[in-house]
Parts: structure tokens; sequence; C-alpha cells
């Protein structure tokens, strides 16, 4: 009994988990319902008061859409502007023309990472998605596949380089060189996404699915029709432009001051996207021809299909928070405090305990780097590769607890295994690949 008291957050988690699986795969529940059910379930497990998991609740449902709601809501407007207005089409047909259809997902890979670095992963998710399913229609391929390319290389540097608040957050914990993060990082970039993303997807099988009905694309436009090429990139890559610039900018302005309001509105995600909406509804639909009433349609068609996805994505923060308050990330932490592993495992160890426990990557390696960080001078380890090893750890394999798990479900459209099946074991991979990179760095450092 005392072995079970002791243990008893990790094991609630484990049975909350358990029930969310069978409520959803086993009883077909909606995942909004599985996931506030399980939540309420390990709440009450772990002895908080019935008011306590209301509030936890509330406040991990409401935080959660508060800070993704309009970048999911916007990215997935600005997504159906593009496909609605062929500007998706032009953008597929010109990289399937420039890299052929057997090298397309070298064309995804360079741009999920551009955008992994530059916006919020949701950002870049909601907006490369129908980007990555019009070019799977153009060139006959499983449009998983190449959402599972576009996935890893977002996520990995989205994991990796500053400025997204993880890798930057690591920096300033371990005292490490940015300029080197960037320099090192390159090198544990590459080999995680060739092998996540490029070597992964041609080992996948049965994953030939119908186009989800929210991206399906409406028509076949002629090339007249399409807006040109760089304009249909352009418009897509204005939140990276501006969010990018803004963090320039911070660097040489200072805080509180007018200039740096001004800067930091138009830089927030929500702004940004918001200008890039507005742009589009003038580029992709009135300078082409399309009335008002026509580009609304698109727009309200976008958020009722996204709709769904969004409380879902809420309840995982719901359920998320829950699991935060009953203090499995410090129990996690307390367990491996003693241990004599090399640093650079245990940080990525650690992280990657947290991140399953929790679904939320920056808690996960902040928490980590908390703990190991003093243990950088008495090992004589880089706090470079401290920092790299604990965003390996960051990005690992995820489940139901995490909002992202459910973003890719719900808007490609897949059950609970199939996304373990391409979303988990993608995270996996870059995640083991990135810290057996860093171990291999670490033997000529």
């Amino acid at each position: 009994m005392g072995w079970i008291v002791s243990n008893l957050p990790i094991i609630s988690v484990v049975i909350g988990v358990a029930l969310l699986l069978f409520l959803n795969i086993r009883l077909k529940f909606n995942g909004l319902l599985a996931l506030l059910v399980a939540a309420i379930v390990v709440g009450i497990l772990n002895g908080m008061k019935l008011t306590a998991v209301v509030e936890s609740i509330k406040e991990g449902f409401g935080s959660t859409l508060g800070s993704l709601a309009l970048v999911i809501g916007l990215g997935a407007v600005l997504g159906k502007l593009m496909v609605d207005s062929g500007a998706a089409q032009r953008l597929a047909t010109t990289l399937l023309n420039k890299f052929g259809a057997k090298n397309v997902e070298w064309a995804i890979l360079i741009i999920g990472a551009i955008f992994g670095i530059s916006v919020f992963y949701e950002v870049a998710f909601i907006i490369l998605a129908p980007l990555v399913i019009s070019i799977a229609i153009e060139a006959k391929t499983p449009y998983i596949r190449l959402g599972v390319t576009m996935v890893a290389a977002a996520t990995m540097s989205h994991s990796l380089f500053p400025p997204q608040p993880g890798p930057t957050a690591l920096v300033d914990a371990y005292g490490a060189d940015m300029g080197m993060v960037y320099i090192l990082g390159i090198i544990v970039f590459i080999p995680s996404v060739l092998c996540a993303g490029l070597i992964l997807p041609r080992l996948l099988r049965n994953i030939d699915h119908p186009v989800p009905p929210l991206l399906e694309k409406p028509k076949e436009f002629s090339d007249e029709e399409m807006p040109g090429f760089l304009i249909s990139l352009f418009v897509p890559l204005i939140p990276a432009i501006i969010i990018t610039g803004a963090t320039i900018f911070n660097v040489f302005i200072k805080e509180g001051t007018f200039l740096y309001e001004i800067v930091n509105f138009f830089g927030s995600a929500e702004i940004s996207l918001l200008l890039a909406v507005l742009i589009a509804i003038y580029l992709f639909g009135l300078r082409i021809g399309r009335k008002m009433p026509e580009i609304m349609e698109s727009f309200s068609g976008a958020i009722k299909g996204i709709a769904m996805i969004v409380f879902i994505v809420g309840g995982g923060g719901a359920f998320k928070q829950v699991i935060l308050d009953t203090g499995v990330g410090d129990y996690i932490a307390d367990l491996m405090q003693n241990t004599s592993v090399s640093p650079l495992i245990m940080a990525w160890f650690i992280t990657a305990l947290i991140r399953i426990a929790t679904g939320q990557g920056v808690v996960s390696a902040i928490t980590a780097a908390g703990i190991v960080g003093p243990l950088v001078d008495t090992f004589d380890v880089s706090p470079v590769l401290m920092v790299l090893a604990t965003a390996a750890g960051s990005n690992t394999i995820t489940h139901v607890n995490d909002a992202s798990f459910w973003l890719f479900k719900e808007y490609f459209n897949l059950s609970i295994k199939e996304t373990f099946k391409t979303w988990g074991l993608l995270l996996f991979t870059n995640s083991i690949v990135g810290l057996g990179t860093v171990l291999i760095i670490s033997l000529f450092l």
C-alpha cells in the first residue's frame, strides 16, 4: 500500500491514459469527451478536491485555447484561401516541376524546416498542411507520407533552434553560446530529419487515406487562373517574416519603449497571421476576380471545418493541466536526481519522461535543465551539447495529453492508432537519432 501511495502520480496518469484510449478506441467516444473524463479521473485519483479539478480543467482548456484558438483558426483560413484560389496548386505544381515527383520530399523538408524555426509550431502546421496535401495530390503519393516529412522537419527545427521558446530558454539555462547552438544544431538536425522525414515515410505501410474534407481541392485551376508562384510563396511566409523580423529588431531596441510595443504587436503570431489573412483576401481573392461574399464563404468554411479540432485541442490542454497540477513532473525529477548517468543522457531521459507525462516540450526541457544544469561543471560537458540533448528529449514521442497530437490526428483525419504510427514514430525517430548524434559529437568536443 505504501508503494502505491508513493507512486500514485505515475499510476494515476497510466490509468488516465488507459481510460482515455478505452473510451476513444473501444467505445468510440469523441476525443473531447474522452479527454475531459480522463482528466477528471486523474485529478480525483491524486486526491485533488473536486472543485480544484474543475478549476484545473478550466485553466488548461482556457489557457490552451487562449494561445492557440486564433492561431489555428486564422491559419486554417489562410490555408483555405490558398486552396480555393489555386495558390496551393501553384506552389505544388511549381515545386513538382522543379524537384520532380520523386524528389519533392526535399522541397517539403526545406520549407518545413524554415517554418519550424520562424513561427510557432501550430502556425507552421496549419499553413503547411494544405500545401502538403496539394503537392501529394499532384505527385500522386499518399499525403500522410509527405505530412510526416513536413512535421519531422518542422518539429525538429522548432525544438533545436532559437528564437523558438524552448531552445532559447535552454541557451539561457545552461549558459550556452547561441551561435554554437546553431552550428552544432545543424549537425544534429540533418541526420535526424533524414531518418524521420525521408527514410521513415518510405517504411510506413497502409497510409493511403482519402483527402480530409477540409483540405479537398475544389477544382483544377488553369495556369491563367492561379496566382503567381512568388505571391503564392510570399503570403504564407508573411507570419514567418514578420515574427523573425521582430526577433531581430528586439536585439537592438529597448523593452518598454513605444517602438518595442509596435514591433512586438505586429510580431505576435496572432497579428502577423491576421495581416497575412487580410493580404490573402486581396491577393488570393479580390485581385484575381473573386467577390467578397465568395471569399467569406471560404472563410466560414475554414472556421466550420476547424471547430471540432479547436475544442479537442482545448480538451488536450485541460488533460495536460490536471497532470501538471498533480505534480507528475516534479515526481519524475526527484527520481532521477541522484543518479551517476552521463548528464547528456540524463538530460535527454528526464526531458523525455516529463514530455511523455505532461505533453509539454518547453516545460519538460526547462525542468530537466534545472536538474542537470549544476552538473555541467562537475562533468566538464559542453553547455551547447546539453542544450541539444535536452532539446532532442523535448521532441520525443508524445501521446493523448499533447495538443499537437490531436492537431495532427484531427487535421489529417487519422485514428489514434494511425497517429501513434505516424506522429509518434516520427518524433521518436527524431529524438533518438538526435541524441545519438549529440553523443557522437561529444566524443570530439
